[in-house]
């Protein structure tokens, strides 16, 4: 397996389509993330059922967010993306998000080329509202057998304070690179 943050970079951030790398597929309970200090996919934990991730979840390589991992995705598609699959993505919005006190921002983005919906999600404003309820219910509350309270949605930023973001993290990236 290839080093994601050798042979891939964060993308065409300005244009609004990053690379992308899914560490967990939609519905899995497995914890799984990216070890960039071995290049390697490892488990970290196996979360509760009802804990299932409600999109595919990934990062984008060569950047690193507040929380020192590399830049959160979520990737929406009707279909779970198998672990280690890179895919050009476009971004459409960001989940402000509060991990043990510290921002761990999640970029959503769909596929750049999804035939199933034409192409047609370009905005958070296209997603429903369920949707975004979800996905907010899920985050404030996947830690809450271990430890409760300890996550926090802050809102939902549009595709540029996205952008804003990513670029913020690859610099954070290439300073401690």
């Amino acid at each position: 397996m290839a080093d994601f943050n050798v042979v891939l970079d964060a993308g065409d951030v300005a244009g609004g389509v990053i690379n992308t790398v899914i560490e967990i597929p939609k519905w899995s309970t497995l914890k799984i993330e990216w070890n960039r200090k071995l290049a390697i996919f490892e488990l970290d934990r196996v979360e509760p059922s009802i804990f299932a991730k409600p999109t595919n979840y990934g990062f984008i390589p060569q950047t690193l967010d507040e929380d020192g991992d590399e830049l959160d995705t979520l990737v929406i598609t009707n279909d779970p993306i198998p672990t280690g699959v890179y895919l050009k993505a476009r971004v459409i919005a960001v989940l402000n998000f509060e991990d043990d006190g510290e921002m761990d921002h999640k970029v959503v983005c769909v596929p750049d080329d999804d035939r199933n919906t034409g192409d047609q999600i370009t905005s958070l404003d296209q997603l429903h509202d369920q949707w975004k309820l979800k996905i907010e219910h899920h985050f404030n509350h996947y830690k809450d057998l271990k430890k409760p309270g300890s996550t926090k949605v802050l809102g939902w930023g549009d595709a540029a304070a996205a952008k804003a973001i990513i670029e913020e993290c690859v610099e954070r990236y290439a300073k401690e690179a």
